[in-house]
């Protein structure tokens, strides 16, 4: 899905310096690491990584749309960590576009449809 913030993630890619490129695959690893062979996060991370290294953005599904809201919330809250205290500006923009494309996977997630109980019912069960 091409939007805005897909185009300030492939901007922020192309922008990474050559020290960005290496501290941002330094933090990928490290996320990678961490989560272990646990499927999408793993595989969210080598997306990211392949796009730091190519400078341009991957071609195909992310990921980050299969996401449960507990991962995207892990990982938004990882990348705010990287954004808000990464010294590389390059870095921390790439950060900043990562976090928009999470919160846009959160905000775009249905939430589930609450139905009552059958005590919650005028005159049901009590």
């Amino acid at each position: 899905m091409k939007d805005h913030h897909s185009e300030y993630l492939a901007k922020t890619i192309a922008a990474l310096t050559p020290e960005g490129h290496a501290r941002v695959d330094e933090l990928l690893d490290g996320l990678a690491r961490s989560v272990g062979d646990r499927g999408l996060v793993s595989q969210f991370a080598v997306i990211r990584e392949r796009e730091a290294d190519s400078g341009k953005l991957a071609a195909g599904p992310d990921p980050g749309l299969s996401f449960t809201k507990q991962q995207l919330d892990d990982l938004i809250t990882g990348f705010t960590i990287i954004r808000d205290q990464e010294p590389l500006d390059d870095v921390t923009d790439w950060a900043n576009a990562v976090i928009q494309l999470l919160e846009d996977d959160a905000e775009s997630r249905e939430p589930p449809v609450e139905y009552p109980r059958r005590d919650e019912f005028p005159g049901g069960p009590q």
